[in-house]
Protein backbone atom coordinates (compact mmCIF):
# COMPACT_ATOMS: atom_id res chain seq x y z
CA UNK A 1 0.00 0.00 0.00
CA UNK A 2 1.29 3.44 -0.90
CA UNK A 3 1.78 6.00 1.86
CA UNK A 4 1.71 9.76 2.25
CA UNK A 5 0.06 12.12 -0.21
CA UNK A 6 0.27 9.45 -2.93
CA UNK A 7 -1.78 6.92 -0.92
CA UNK A 8 -4.47 5.51 -3.17
CA UNK A 9 -2.88 6.99 -6.30
CA UNK A 10 -2.17 4.65 -9.20
CA UNK A 11 0.95 5.32 -11.27
CA UNK A 12 3.18 8.36 -11.14
CA UNK A 13 2.59 11.04 -8.48
CA UNK A 14 4.58 13.98 -9.90
CA UNK A 15 5.29 17.14 -7.90
CA UNK A 16 7.49 20.22 -8.08
CA UNK A 17 9.31 21.89 -5.21
CA UNK A 18 9.67 25.60 -5.98
CA UNK A 19 12.12 26.72 -3.32
CA UNK A 20 13.55 30.15 -2.63
CA UNK A 21 15.97 29.20 0.14
CA UNK A 22 17.90 26.17 1.37
CA UNK A 23 15.62 26.04 4.40
CA UNK A 24 12.58 25.88 2.13
CA UNK A 25 14.03 22.96 0.18
CA UNK A 26 14.96 21.01 3.30
CA UNK A 27 11.59 21.62 4.95
CA UNK A 28 9.94 19.80 2.05
CA UNK A 29 12.33 17.04 1.06
CA UNK A 30 13.72 15.84 4.41
CA UNK A 31 10.30 14.78 5.82
CA UNK A 32 9.45 13.34 2.39
CA UNK A 33 12.56 11.14 2.36
CA UNK A 34 12.41 10.09 6.01
CA UNK A 35 8.72 9.29 5.63
CA UNK A 36 9.63 6.91 2.86
CA UNK A 37 12.32 5.20 4.92
CA UNK A 38 9.93 4.85 7.86
CA UNK A 39 7.36 3.23 5.56
CA UNK A 40 9.93 0.80 4.18
CA UNK A 41 9.94 2.48 0.76
CA UNK A 42 13.07 3.24 -1.28
CA UNK A 43 13.96 6.91 -0.78
CA UNK A 44 16.34 8.29 -3.40
CA UNK A 45 18.11 11.60 -4.00
CA UNK A 46 19.22 12.62 -7.50
CA UNK A 47 20.27 16.23 -6.92
CA UNK A 48 23.34 18.17 -7.96
CA UNK A 49 26.49 18.37 -5.86
CA UNK A 50 25.56 21.39 -3.74
CA UNK A 51 21.93 20.61 -3.00
CA UNK A 52 22.65 16.90 -2.70
CA UNK A 53 25.24 17.57 -0.01
CA UNK A 54 22.85 19.99 1.70
CA UNK A 55 20.22 17.25 1.97
CA UNK A 56 22.78 14.65 3.03
CA UNK A 57 23.93 16.80 5.94
CA UNK A 58 20.35 17.47 7.02
CA UNK A 59 19.54 13.77 7.32
CA UNK A 60 20.43 11.75 10.41
CA UNK A 61 23.42 9.43 10.15
CA UNK A 62 22.51 6.08 8.64
CA UNK A 63 19.17 7.44 7.42
CA UNK A 64 18.77 4.75 4.79
CA UNK A 65 18.32 7.29 1.98
CA UNK A 66 20.10 6.42 -1.28
CA UNK A 67 22.11 9.12 -3.06
CA UNK A 68 22.64 8.61 -6.78
CA UNK A 69 26.05 9.53 -8.21
CA UNK A 70 26.00 12.87 -10.03
CA UNK A 71 27.53 11.44 -13.23
CA UNK A 72 25.87 11.77 -16.62
CA UNK A 73 22.33 10.93 -15.53
CA UNK A 74 21.06 14.27 -16.81
CA UNK A 75 23.36 14.54 -19.82
CA UNK A 76 20.35 14.18 -22.12
CA UNK A 77 16.63 13.69 -21.50
CA UNK A 78 16.69 10.24 -23.11
CA UNK A 79 19.55 9.20 -20.82
CA UNK A 80 17.62 10.39 -17.76
CA UNK A 81 14.48 8.50 -18.77
CA UNK A 82 16.41 5.33 -19.51
CA UNK A 83 18.37 5.54 -16.25
CA UNK A 84 15.34 6.18 -14.05
CA UNK A 85 13.19 3.53 -15.71
CA UNK A 86 15.93 0.97 -15.06
CA UNK A 87 16.20 2.11 -11.43
CA UNK A 88 12.44 1.98 -10.91
CA UNK A 89 12.10 -1.44 -12.53
CA UNK A 90 14.76 -2.79 -10.17
CA UNK A 91 12.96 -1.50 -7.09
CA UNK A 92 9.62 -2.91 -8.27
CA UNK A 93 11.24 -6.27 -9.00
CA UNK A 94 12.49 -6.20 -5.40
CA UNK A 95 8.96 -5.75 -4.08
CA UNK A 96 8.70 -1.98 -3.64
CA UNK A 97 5.11 -0.76 -3.41
CA UNK A 98 6.17 2.88 -3.73
CA UNK A 99 9.45 4.63 -4.60
CA UNK A 100 10.21 8.19 -3.47
CA UNK A 101 12.69 10.29 -5.45
CA UNK A 102 13.89 13.88 -5.13
CA UNK A 103 15.62 15.03 -8.33
CA UNK A 104 16.61 18.12 -10.27
CA UNK A 105 17.84 18.88 -13.74
CA UNK A 106 21.23 20.69 -13.71
CA UNK A 107 21.16 24.47 -13.49
CA UNK A 108 22.71 24.78 -16.96
CA UNK A 109 19.58 23.12 -18.37
CA UNK A 110 17.50 26.16 -17.38
CA UNK A 111 18.97 28.20 -20.23
CA UNK A 112 19.21 27.68 -23.98
CA UNK A 113 18.50 23.92 -23.83
CA UNK A 114 15.46 24.20 -21.57
CA UNK A 115 13.08 23.32 -24.43
CA UNK A 116 14.03 19.66 -24.48
CA UNK A 117 14.07 19.47 -20.67
CA UNK A 118 10.55 20.95 -20.62
CA UNK A 119 9.57 18.18 -23.03
CA UNK A 120 11.23 15.71 -20.65
CA UNK A 121 9.27 16.99 -17.63
CA UNK A 122 6.05 16.59 -19.59
CA UNK A 123 6.87 13.20 -21.14
CA UNK A 124 7.80 11.52 -17.86
CA UNK A 125 4.20 11.89 -16.69
CA UNK A 126 3.63 9.13 -19.24
CA UNK A 127 7.04 7.44 -19.23
CA UNK A 128 6.99 6.69 -15.48
CA UNK A 129 3.27 6.11 -15.08
CA UNK A 130 3.64 2.33 -15.04
CA UNK A 131 5.62 2.59 -11.77
CA UNK A 132 4.43 3.40 -8.21
CA UNK A 133 6.63 6.48 -8.18
CA UNK A 134 6.23 9.60 -6.06
CA UNK A 135 8.80 12.16 -7.09
CA UNK A 136 9.60 15.77 -6.30
CA UNK A 137 11.45 17.86 -8.89
CA UNK A 138 13.34 20.70 -7.23
CA UNK A 139 13.57 24.13 -8.88
CA UNK A 140 15.39 27.06 -7.29
CA UNK A 141 13.20 30.08 -8.04
CA UNK A 142 16.23 32.33 -7.51
CA UNK A 143 17.83 30.77 -10.60
CA UNK A 144 15.00 29.60 -12.81
CA UNK A 145 13.73 32.20 -15.33
CA UNK A 146 9.99 32.99 -15.43
CA UNK A 147 9.52 31.00 -18.65
CA UNK A 148 11.01 27.92 -17.03
CA UNK A 149 8.76 28.25 -13.99
CA UNK A 150 5.73 28.61 -16.27
CA UNK A 151 6.67 25.35 -18.01
CA UNK A 152 7.23 23.65 -14.64
CA UNK A 153 3.69 24.57 -13.63
CA UNK A 154 2.33 23.14 -16.88
CA UNK A 155 4.27 19.88 -16.60
CA UNK A 156 3.78 19.11 -12.89
CA UNK A 157 0.28 18.37 -11.54
CA UNK A 158 1.07 19.78 -8.10
CA UNK A 159 3.55 21.63 -5.89
CA UNK A 160 4.81 20.35 -2.51
CA UNK A 161 5.11 23.04 0.15
CA UNK A 162 6.96 23.33 3.49
CA UNK A 163 3.70 23.21 5.46
CA UNK A 164 3.10 19.67 4.19
CA UNK A 165 0.46 20.63 1.64
CA UNK A 166 0.35 19.39 -1.95
CA UNK A 167 -1.32 22.05 -4.07
CA UNK A 168 -2.47 21.61 -7.69
CA UNK A 169 -0.66 23.98 -10.05
CA UNK A 170 -3.97 24.73 -11.74
CA UNK A 171 -2.39 24.86 -15.20
CA UNK A 172 -1.10 21.29 -15.54
CA UNK A 173 -1.41 20.16 -19.15
CA UNK A 174 -1.60 16.51 -20.19
CA UNK A 175 1.56 15.44 -22.04
CA UNK A 176 -0.07 14.83 -25.42
CA UNK A 177 -1.45 18.37 -25.47
CA UNK A 178 1.64 20.02 -24.00
CA UNK A 179 4.07 18.24 -26.34
CA UNK A 180 1.94 18.84 -29.43
CA UNK A 181 1.74 22.61 -28.85
CA UNK A 182 3.71 24.75 -31.30
CA UNK A 183 6.30 26.94 -29.60
CA UNK A 184 8.86 29.30 -31.13
CA UNK A 185 12.39 27.98 -31.41
CA UNK A 186 15.06 29.96 -29.60
CA UNK A 187 17.62 30.68 -32.33
CA UNK A 188 21.24 29.79 -31.70
CA UNK A 189 23.29 32.99 -32.22
CA UNK A 190 25.18 31.30 -35.08
CA UNK A 191 21.90 31.11 -37.00
CA UNK A 192 21.83 34.89 -37.31
CA UNK A 193 24.65 34.63 -39.85
CA UNK A 194 24.47 33.03 -43.26
CA UNK A 195 24.92 29.26 -43.09
CA UNK A 196 28.27 27.76 -43.96
CA UNK A 197 26.53 25.24 -46.21
CA UNK A 198 22.98 24.97 -47.57
CA UNK A 199 21.58 22.06 -49.55
CA UNK A 200 18.19 21.50 -51.16
CA UNK A 201 16.79 17.96 -51.36
CA UNK A 202 20.10 16.35 -50.37
CA UNK A 203 20.57 12.61 -50.20
CA UNK A 204 21.66 11.18 -46.84
CA UNK A 205 25.12 10.64 -48.32
CA UNK A 206 25.33 14.30 -49.37
CA UNK A 207 24.17 15.33 -45.90
CA UNK A 208 26.88 13.24 -44.28
CA UNK A 209 29.55 14.75 -46.55
CA UNK A 210 28.32 18.25 -45.71
CA UNK A 211 28.78 17.68 -41.98
CA UNK A 212 32.31 16.44 -42.54
CA UNK A 213 32.97 19.57 -44.63
CA UNK A 214 31.69 21.78 -41.80
CA UNK A 215 34.04 20.18 -39.29
CA UNK A 216 36.96 22.50 -38.59
CA UNK A 217 38.52 20.28 -35.96
CA UNK A 218 36.82 22.07 -33.07
CA UNK A 219 35.04 18.94 -31.82
CA UNK A 220 36.12 15.42 -30.87
CA UNK A 221 35.84 13.01 -33.78
CA UNK A 222 33.17 10.98 -31.94
CA UNK A 223 30.94 14.06 -31.62
CA UNK A 224 31.26 14.79 -35.33
CA UNK A 225 30.52 11.16 -36.18
CA UNK A 226 27.40 11.27 -33.99
CA UNK A 227 26.21 14.41 -35.77
CA UNK A 228 26.87 12.79 -39.14
CA UNK A 229 24.58 9.90 -38.19
CA UNK A 230 21.91 12.21 -36.74
CA UNK A 231 21.80 14.49 -39.79
CA UNK A 232 21.67 11.50 -42.10
CA UNK A 233 18.73 10.09 -40.13
CA UNK A 234 16.83 13.39 -40.23
CA UNK A 235 17.39 13.88 -43.96
CA UNK A 236 16.29 10.28 -44.53
CA UNK A 237 13.17 10.90 -42.41
CA UNK A 238 12.34 14.05 -44.37
CA UNK A 239 12.78 12.26 -47.70
CA UNK A 240 10.56 9.35 -46.65
CA UNK A 241 7.90 11.09 -44.60
CA UNK A 242 8.11 14.85 -45.19
CA UNK A 243 7.13 17.08 -48.08
CA UNK A 244 9.62 18.74 -50.45
CA UNK A 245 11.56 20.85 -50.72
CA UNK A 246 13.91 19.60 -48.03
CA UNK A 247 16.48 22.15 -46.92
CA UNK A 248 19.53 21.39 -44.84
CA UNK A 249 21.67 24.14 -43.36
CA UNK A 250 24.93 24.00 -41.41
CA UNK A 251 26.73 26.51 -39.23
CA UNK A 252 30.16 26.07 -37.63
CA UNK A 253 31.23 27.87 -34.44
CA UNK A 254 34.41 27.57 -32.35
CA UNK A 255 32.71 25.20 -29.90
CA UNK A 256 29.87 23.59 -31.86
CA UNK A 257 28.35 22.61 -35.19
CA UNK A 258 24.66 23.36 -35.73
CA UNK A 259 22.50 21.70 -38.39
CA UNK A 260 18.88 22.21 -39.35
CA UNK A 261 16.73 19.98 -41.55
CA UNK A 262 13.43 21.46 -42.75
CA UNK A 263 10.59 20.09 -44.85
CA UNK A 264 7.06 21.22 -45.65
CA UNK A 265 5.37 18.36 -43.80
CA UNK A 266 3.70 18.38 -40.38
CA UNK A 267 6.46 16.47 -38.56
CA UNK A 268 5.97 13.39 -36.37
CA UNK A 269 2.49 12.63 -35.09
CA UNK A 270 3.87 10.96 -31.93
CA UNK A 271 4.27 13.69 -29.27
CA UNK A 272 6.89 11.57 -27.47
CA UNK A 273 9.05 11.22 -30.59
CA UNK A 274 12.72 11.28 -29.66
CA UNK A 275 12.20 11.01 -25.91
CA UNK A 276 10.78 7.49 -25.91
CA UNK A 277 11.50 4.65 -28.32
CA UNK A 278 8.76 4.26 -30.91
CA UNK A 279 7.16 0.92 -30.04
CA UNK A 280 4.28 1.21 -32.49
CA UNK A 281 6.19 1.86 -35.68
CA UNK A 282 5.48 5.60 -35.53
CA UNK A 283 6.65 7.52 -38.58
CA UNK A 284 10.17 8.84 -38.08
CA UNK A 285 10.30 7.62 -34.50
CA UNK A 286 13.52 5.64 -34.71
CA UNK A 287 15.49 8.45 -36.36
CA UNK A 288 14.48 10.98 -33.72
CA UNK A 289 15.24 8.46 -30.98
CA UNK A 290 18.76 8.10 -32.39
CA UNK A 291 19.32 11.86 -32.65
CA UNK A 292 18.19 12.49 -29.07
CA UNK A 293 20.81 10.05 -27.84
CA UNK A 294 23.69 11.21 -30.04
CA UNK A 295 23.41 15.02 -30.13
CA UNK A 296 24.09 17.52 -27.35
CA UNK A 297 20.80 19.25 -28.09
CA UNK A 298 17.81 18.61 -30.34
CA UNK A 299 15.08 21.19 -30.97
CA UNK A 300 11.82 20.43 -32.81
CA UNK A 301 9.89 23.28 -34.38
CA UNK A 302 6.53 23.43 -36.21
CA UNK A 303 5.26 26.49 -38.05
CA UNK A 304 3.14 27.43 -41.05
CA UNK A 305 6.03 26.51 -43.36
CA UNK A 306 6.47 22.98 -42.05
CA UNK A 307 8.72 21.14 -39.63
CA UNK A 308 12.33 21.83 -38.61
CA UNK A 309 14.78 19.77 -36.57
CA UNK A 310 17.86 21.52 -35.20
CA UNK A 311 20.78 19.35 -34.13
CA UNK A 312 23.77 20.58 -32.14
CA UNK A 313 27.08 18.83 -31.59
CA UNK A 314 29.43 20.39 -29.07
CA UNK A 315 28.41 23.09 -26.59
CA UNK A 316 24.71 23.96 -27.03
CA UNK A 317 24.67 26.54 -24.24
CA UNK A 318 24.58 30.20 -25.17
CA UNK A 319 23.28 33.40 -23.53
CA UNK A 320 19.51 33.83 -23.68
Amino acid sequence: MRTGAAAGHVGYFHEAVLFDSDEHLLAVVVPFLLGGVEAGEPAVVGLGERTGELVRRALPAGSGVTFLPDGDRYARPTAAIRSYRKLLAGYVAGGARQIRIVGAVPAVALGSTWDWWARYESAINHAYDDFPLWSMCAYDTRLAPPGVLADVACTHPRVARPDGSHVPTGVYTEPRSYLAAHRPMLLDPVQRAAPLLELTDPTPAEARAAVHAADRGQLPADDVDDLVVAVSEMVGNALRHGLPPIRMRLWSAPDRIVATVHDRGPGPADPYAGLLPASNGAVGGLGLWITHQSCNHVALYHDADGFTVRLTAGNPHFPV
